[in-house]
């Protein structure tokens, strides 16, 4: 573990970002999503293109098709977990090649993220003396706050945690972070965080 304590605040020059890449692709037939094309590019290189200005370095979690991840140009490391154990067993291979003090991650899937997605939540995370920051929006019909899990900034001395609840069973982002020292950064644009998990998704 490369893990440095996290006594700084959170800036970009101290913030990895994380790209989730990990999963089966079920929705959309069992196809890996990340390297599926939008207008004529892969998703994840545009997601890369989005995340890229906002951190120091990237890494990439993929479970298939590494060589094609890693021809993006960042490091590919695969979930440790067996079975494609989901966002979190991508979180911790994420959390165990970290360089920085700080993670921000992102799923493959998710394009139109905010470009101001990981200053907001590094905010977020000094004003209230958090250890992990959760994006989340609105609801547009019932109003209510939405957590967006997979966009999050977090300590990297979280590892220890993650490992214990892994190797204890769980799998759940949610069951995860709430036990922790979290908040959560409402952001106004909903579309921003819209994932394409369907064919019919990625024709609109």
């Amino acid at each position: 573990m490369f893990a440095m304590a996290a006594t700084l605040p959170p800036t970009s020059s101290n913030i990895t970002g994380l790209i989730l890449a990990g999963g089966r692709g079920t929705r959309m037939g069992g196809v890996d999503k990340g390297l599926v094309l939008l207008d004529g590019k892969p998703m994840a290189a545009h997601v890369i293109a989005r995340l890229t200005p906002q951190v120091n370095s990237l890494l990439i979690n993929a479970n298939r098709n590494q060589g094609a991840y890693a021809a993006f140009g960042w490091p590919v490391w695969p979930d440790e977990q067996p079975d494609f154990a989901g966002p979190l067993a991508g979180l911790q291979a994420g959390l165990q090649h970290c360089a920085t003090p700080y993670l921000a991650t992102a799923p493959c899937d998710s394009p139109f993220l905010p470009q101001d997605l990981v200053s907001r939540l590094a905010q977020s995370l000094q004003d209230a003396d958090a250890d992990l920051a959760v994006a989340a929006t609105l609801d547009p019909e019932t109003e209510a706050v939405q957590p967006q899990p997979v966009f999050m900034l977090l300590k990297t001395t979280l590892l220890t945690d993650l490992n214990d609840y892994l190797r204890g069973g769980g799998r759940k982002m949610e069951t995860w972070y709430r036990r922790l020292n979290y908040c959560e950064t409402l952001f106004s644009d909903t579309e921003a965080f819209r994932n394409i998990n369907t064919r019919q998704q990625l024709e609109q």
